[in-house]
């Protein structure tokens, strides 16, 4: 995407007007909006009558040189960055440069490529600062909640509202906490659909003996202590969507009775030898590889290919870019509503820590880390420190290279718990594995 379509605006200031000419006319050719001063005088009214998001300045001009024009940039425009070229390359100068507030210093000669990566680094930058005190671009339009403006997510959406408009089954697909219910919300509520149920069901939750009568229902007396008749699932949902997470958890035999409903529109309640017909829209999910379990035999082959007719993968929040800050920025404003809080801005540091970080646990663990903070903090801006040490740099934590694989999966899995202050559950779902095996990785006290 070039800079004229995003509209990033730059001001060129030297005072060599051939300088000036060749710097316009390259930043002109890479797509940017550019506007010149042929000194600093010119630049201040410039930047006074118009936003300005980067300013390019020669480091030696007479009368009101870089530095001064930079700090002047840094205490009145703090939605502006500062990239400084000069002829009089030292490390004496970059510093002097880098202590007046440029986000970059660029010693002539230097080429176009290294003017681009200049120009793309501190805009990149000023993106992120500004999406992290809540002042980025406008969102694009996303169906029924879902919050992006990534490509990776744009193509989502397209496929969302696509979706939306046929009955078809839907299978969506992503590591655990990417939003694969959010997703099929989404799907329901911009369809037809919108004013029947949604039913959401997560199929690893319950417990195999119990899901037939859980999905389909029972009729009084068909088995021990069914002391009255009870729909199920497929019946609440009638007219609207049923939402299937963990599908790959059911059973082979559930699979057959699930591959029926797919075919034919029918159930058949437990104790009851009529079948019932049903009209509910199927979204399933997995965050598992489900053409593999075909493939080993762990899936049944004809009802992955009645569910997979349409395919929405989710990508992982390391992938997104800066939705990331936007979701940061989203999170923070909701649960500052909901503790009668000021929302708190995010500092640069954070912001450079939280774009670190490999974020496992996806959407649902950044909701879950923001929502802390929130709660925790006391002041107006949330800095790097008051992120869980496990996200913040340290100097010490080189690369585990010495170490046992139990050993870093279990570090592994402690900070995953502590992301989410605690909660197995939680942790659990972020790991994709359940309870049981998580408190078999959980590091034990030693013994006395």
């Amino acid at each position: 995407m070039s800079g004229a379509q995003r509209g990033e605006r730059i001001l060129v200031v030297d005072d060599s007007p051939d300088t000036l000419e060749v710097l316009a006319r390259t930043l002109s050719g890479l797509g940017y909006s550019v506007i010149t001063a042929k000194d600093a005088r010119e630049a201040l009214a410039l930047l006074d009558a118009g936003p300005v998001d980067l300013v390019v300045t020669d480091f030696r001009m007479p009368g009101v040189d870089g530095i001064d024009l930079t700090r002047h940039v840094r205490d009145n425009h703090r939605d502006t960055e500062v990239v400084m070229i000069t002829g009089y390359g030292s490390i004496d100068n970059a510093v002097r440069a880098m202590k007046s507030g440029a986000a970059e210093y660029l010693a002539k000669p230097f080429t176009e490529e290294e003017l681009a990566a200049a120009v793309r680094r501190s805009l990149e930058r000023l993106a992120a600062h500004r999406l992290g005190h809540g002042r980025g671009p406008a969102v694009p339009r996303a169906p029924q909640g879902l919050i992006g403006q990534s490509d990776r997510m744009c193509s989502v959406f397209t496929l969302v509202e696509k979706a939306a408009s046929v009955p078809a089954p839907v299978i969506v697909t992503g590591e655990s906490g990417t939003g694969k219910e959010m997703v099929a919300r989404a799907i329901h509520y911009s369809g037809p659909r919108a004013s029947a149920p949604f039913v959401a069901v997560n199929c690893g939750a319950i417990p195999e003996q119990l899901i037939e009568s859980e999905l389909f229902g029972y009729l009084k007396g068909s088995f021990t202590g069914a002391d009255q008749s009870r729909a199920g699932y497929f019946q609440t949902a009638e007219l609207g969507t049923i939402f299937l997470d963990e599908v790959a958890e059911t059973s082979p035999a559930m699979q057959v009775k699930l591959l029926r409903v797919v075919q034919d529109g029918e159930i058949a309640m437990i104790g009851s030898r009529k079948a019932i017909k049903v009209n509910v829209r199927i979204i399933a999910a997995t965050n598992k590889d489900l053409a593999g379990l075909v493939q080993r035999r762990m899936f049944r082959e004809d009802l992955y290919y009645r569910l997979n007719v349409i395919t929405i993968a989710l990508p992982p929040l390391r992938e997104r870019g800066d939705d990331l800050l936007l979701l940061a920025s989203h999170f923070a404003a909701r649960y500052a509503r909901e503790y009668g809080k000021p929302q708190p801005l995010l500092s640069d540091r954070a912001i450079e820590a939280l774009r670190r970080y490999s974020w496992p646990g996806n959407v649902r663990e950044l909701e879950n880390t923001v929502q802390r903070l929130v709660l925790m903090s006391d002041r107006p801006a949330i800095d790097a420190a008051d992120l869980p040490e496990f996200m913040r740099f340290s100097a010490s934590a080189g690369p585990a290279r010495d170490r046992t694989l139990a050993a870093v999966e279990a570090e592994h899995v402690s900070a995953v718990l502590a992301s989410v202050g605690g909660n197995r559950s939680k942790a659990a779902r972020i790991l994709g594995i359940d309870r049981k095996t998580l408190a078999a990785k959980l590091p034990r006290p030693p013994r006395d």
